[in-house]
């Protein structure tokens, strides 16, 4: 073999051998490197909008959002999102903070109940109250914007005598409440508008029909149990009570206990309606004509 076919030879081997190493580098070596490169390449060209587009961008999604706020700005009822715990507290407060004197509340935090998608806090409450600020209160609780639900109630009748005498009709009340919190905040509205929290007037079912308090006359007001007539004038009557104080009363003119309510000048007397306690009795004084 001559020295030209040998180098031939050689340098064809030497052809092949790199050949093999270079295609071995670029696609055993550097392909993952190129993969990498080409997905980057990808993602930035997908976010190389220019500010047209993504003003456009904006604007749509803008409009989706406040449509979904909307939405659920109009529920009733809203879970917010990572409520604190003294969110309930100011709550509580403001509530009661138009309540009568003789009523109060009182808050207990108690424990927080871990779910999948929320937590519950519960508060127990308990205290004394007038029955229409515990309606009130109640309705609040249930009908408040944010989440809200009382889980267990005890109720009980409460009677104070206040300095002067006077009997108040309450009620002792302890609650649980659970409030609602939500761990996410797809479901959030930040700028939302309380419920209306002002009840309707109800019937006072803790008001006794028939009571032993009877109120005692701090406005100085004619007893009619101990009045005596003296005499009839136009559109009135004169009257006294046993300690010989003396009243000019008319028809619809309050009393102790009641109010007067006719004057019959045919028969020369007076008609009264007294409530005792829920004993509701009709008195009449008739003129001594000879007194």
């Amino acid at each position: 073999m001559s020295s030209k076919v040998k180098n031939t030879i050689i340098i064809l081997v030497i052809m092949v051998i790199l050949g093999l190493a270079g295609g071995l580098f670029n696609y055993v070596l550097l392909k993952g490197k190129v993969d990498d490169r080409e997905q980057k390449i990808k993602e930035l060209r997908l976010y190389s909008l220019d500010t047209d587009v993504l003003t456009e961008q904006l604007i749509m999604l803008s409009a989706k959002v406040a449509q979904l706020d909307s939405i659920l700005a109009n529920r009733k009822y809203n879970i917010p999102f990572d409520l604190p715990q003294s969110d309930f507290f100011d709550f509580i407060n403001n509530v009661s903070f138009s309540f009568s004197p003789h009523s109060y509340v009182n808050i207990e935090y108690e424990e927080t109940e871990t779910g999948t998608n929320f937590n519950i806090y519960h508060f127990l409450l308990n205290g004394v109250a007038e029955f229409e600020d515990l309606n009130r209160l109640v309705y609040a609780i249930e009908e408040s914007k944010l989440l809200k639900k009382i889980s267990r109630v005890e109720l009980s009748n409460n009677i104070k005598v206040d300095a002067d005498g006077i009997a108040h009709y309450l009620v002792t009340f302890r609650m649980r409440v659970a409030i609602y919190s939500s761990s996410d905040d797809r479901f959030y509205v930040k700028n939302f508008v309380e419920n209306k929290l002002e009840p309707n007037p109800v019937y006072d079912i803790f008001y006794p029909l028939i009571r032993n308090e009877i109120p005692p006359n701090k406005e100085g007001l004619l007893d009619v149990q101990s009045a005596s007539l003296l005499a009839l004038i136009p559109d009135g009557a004169f009257l006294s009570d046993v300690n010989g104080n003396t009243y000019l009363l008319w028809e619809g003119d309050k009393v102790y206990l009641g109010y007067l309510t006719n004057i019959n000048y045919q028969a020369n007397e007076v008609n009264f309606v007294l409530n005792k306690g829920g004993v509701v009795e009709n008195v009449t004084l008739k003129l001594d004509r000879k007194k």
